[in-house]
């Protein structure tokens, strides 16, 4: 049986591609409630698809103006110098194929060690660049200390206003098709011009990159040992901007389960106002936690948030899927370093929890 769709959802994409997120969000809420609130006089639209905004204002980024939302800040900053250590490198590189192309940045360690070594994908979240997600994870001086190199693809403007990955869109969902063949094709680049051992390539990403790395993960898994998923949504939650709006609001629709358990870390925080922390859940089902043995263990932050982590693990006792419910967080990277956007200092180091799970996957 077929599901309608509330009627507000279709004016909600319209004001969506107008840039009008404020009203779209209030027009939706007030469709799921039964209501429907007048819309404000129209601004001027902008092009492109847009789709995240900060959640502290509920602002959009307005297509083609330099840098980014500060979720601290509430406006636009240059993305933030990163400091290296003498002999390491930060390249820039791009991608073409049928579908497209893309620009990457990688990251190659000073004490990366002779002979191959592990890989590790980070898709960055709306509005953001490389150098932005490397500065907020600490992805890069993470990989000094454990020797990987960092792959870092990069949404362009003309693709998504917002530069967010296109998680929604049915042609971006599948195997080699739209932006999951254009990543795949700039992992195999790096691992044919690099020295990368095959069976430790992971992908990780944050918001529509975290939403973009589970569907890089179903899409390829001969491919990615692990995946990351923070602050995401399920492969296949959405097929549409309408559907994607409102499963940020209150989860996707997908009821497909894997049939075997997909190597997967998770962390959401619960007063996400972005992208509902029930999604973090569906990750974990979707994933195939069902059948596996559950362990909870809760913990706190000195000074900062709360949090649960829940491990699965299978008959051997291999943790094959973990999740982190961060208590009091919002809708930024746990643990990271405010010199990047949509970070959560107070939370749990989301960084060394993924590469910790990566190492016993691959």
């Amino acid at each position: 049986m077929f599901r309608m769709i509330p009627p507000g959802l279709a004016e909600a994409a319209r004001l969506t591609r107008q840039g009008r997120l404020k009203e779209a969000t209030a027009l939706l809420q007030g469709s799921l409630a039964g209501t429907r609130p007048k819309p404000t006089p129209a601004r001027p639209a902008t092009r492109g698809r847009i789709f995240e905004v900060d959640p502290a204002t509920g602002d959009a980024t307005p297509p083609g103006r330099a840098g980014f939302f500060s979720r601290a800040q509430g406006r636009p900053r240059p993305a933030p110098p990163l400091a290296m250590p003498e002999g390491a490198r930060f390249l820039r590189g791009g991608f073409g194929a049928a579908q497209g192309e893309r620009a990457w940045r990688l990251y190659i360690p000073a004490s990366l060690p002779a002979g191959p070594v592990p890989l590790l994908v980070m898709l960055h979240g709306c509005t953001q660049t490389p150098e932005d997600f490397a500065a907020g994870t600490r992805m890069n001086a993470l990989a000094e200390a454990e020797p990987r190199l960092v792959l870092y693809p990069e949404q362009s403007g003309t693709a998504n206003a917002q530069r967010c990955w296109n998680w929604f869109q049915p042609g971006d969902q599948r195997r080699d098709q739209g932006e999951p063949a254009l990543i795949a094709g700039m992992v195999r680049q790096v691992m044919r011009d690099h020295a990368v051992d095959p069976r430790r390539v992971h992908v990780a990403g944050l918001s529509a990159g975290g939403a973009a790395a589970a569907i890089m993960g179903e899409s390829y898994p001969e491919l990615f040992a692990a995946v990351g998923v923070h602050s995401g949504l399920a492969c296949g939650a959405a097929q549409n901007l309408p559907s994607a709006l409102a499963a940020m609001r209150q989860g996707g629709g997908t009821s497909t389960v894997l049939a075997t358990a997909r190597p997967t870390i998770v962390f959401h925080a619960d007063q996400d106002r972005t992208v509902h922390p029930v999604n973090g859940d569906q990750v974990m089902a979707r994933a195939g936690a069902a059948g596996l043995r559950a362990e909870v263990e809760r913990g706190q932050v000195p000074g900062g948030h709360a949090f649960t982590r829940t491990r699965h693990s299978d008959t051997a006792g291999r943790v094959m899927l973990e999740q982190w419910l961060v208590h009091g967080g919002g809708h930024a990277w746990s643990g990271g370093d405010a010199a990047g956007s949509y970070t959560d200092p107070l939370g749990p180091d989301a960084s060394r929890a993924m590469l910790d799970f990566f190492r016993r996957h691959g």
